[in-house]
This record gives structure tokens, C-alpha cells and sequence, in this order.
């Protein structure tokens, strides 16, 4: 599936909710489907910036596609950290950098988030695409 076609599905998925409220619960639930993270993970090293929550984000390149990790300890950071994963984890450095995170301004939430929680989201878009770049730079080295 490419990173359209699950953007796409996540917008349908909002789209069964009226109200913010039931949409937060939505986020929050997706929050506690992520994996435990490897304390190794939890450091100032993965730990992003930017972000008011503390928040960790890993990646890793398997066969030629990125496998993202993340945690928070807020429960609305964890569930946003949560659909970045479900969208861009499993794809290519280029496909990552090609896409544009579209389902953020379809679903609204960019404007029923606070701006410190945007600048948040905003990081943690920022670290996957810099992820990306590092590996398609050490993939072309090859």
C-alpha cells in the first residue's frame, strides 16, 4: 500500500467521527497500539526537539525500507507519533520524501491542536524526513 492510499484510509477513518472529542479518543487508542520501546531508545539521543511532551522516535533500514520506533509520554503526542508510523513506516527513503503529509490538514487536526502540540507534530514530521534523507544518502553510497 502506498503512503497516498493509507493517508487516504485515515482520512476515511475521521471522517466516522462528529465531534473532536470522539477524534481524540481515536488518537489516544492508536497511542496504545505502538510497541514498547527499548529503553536504549528512551535517550536524549532519540528523544525529539521541539516537542513540549517527551517524545523518541528511532528508525532503521530493512531491506531497503525504514522501520520506524517511537514512544511518548503524552497520550495525544503518542497517538499522532502513531499514525506517522502507521503511514511512513515500510517505505523507501524516496517515497517518504515525495509524499506530503496531506491527511493532517484533511482530517483538521491542524487547527484543534495547541501550537506548542503543532510545533510537536511538526518536529517529528521534520525528524522522518531527516531520517529518510540519512538513509537514501547511505543507500546511494553503496
Amino acid at each position: 500500500m502506498t503512503i497516498q492510499e493509507v493517508q487516504n484510509i485515515i482520512v476515511k477513518e475521521f471522517e466516522q467521527f462528529v465531534d473532536w472529542d470522539e477524534k481524540y479518543k481515536y488518537i489516544i487508542g492508536l497511542g496504545k497500539t505502538l510497541s514498547p520501546l527499548d529503553p536504549s531508545i528512551r535517550t536524549e539521543k532519540y528523544k525529539l526537539s521541539g516537542c513540549q511532551s517527551q517524545a523518541w522516535i528511532n528508525a532503521k533500514l530493512v531491506d531497503g525500507k525504514i522501520m520506524f520506533e517511537a514512544d511518548s509520554d503524552a497520550s495525544i503526542v503518542k497517538g499522532l507519533i502513531a499514525l506517522l508510523i502507521r503511514i511512513y513506516s515500510n517505505h523507501t527513503p524516496d517515497e517518504i520524501l515525495s509524499s506530503q503529509p496531506e491527511f493532517i490538514k484533511k482530517i483538521g487536526i491542524d487547527n484543534h491542536l495547541s501550537p506548542t502540540r503543532k510545533n510537536g507534530l511538526g518536529a517529528m514530521m521534520k525528524q522522518i524526513q531527516m531520517y529518510a534523507v540519512a538513509f537514501k544518502t547511505l543507500t546511494n553510497k553503496k
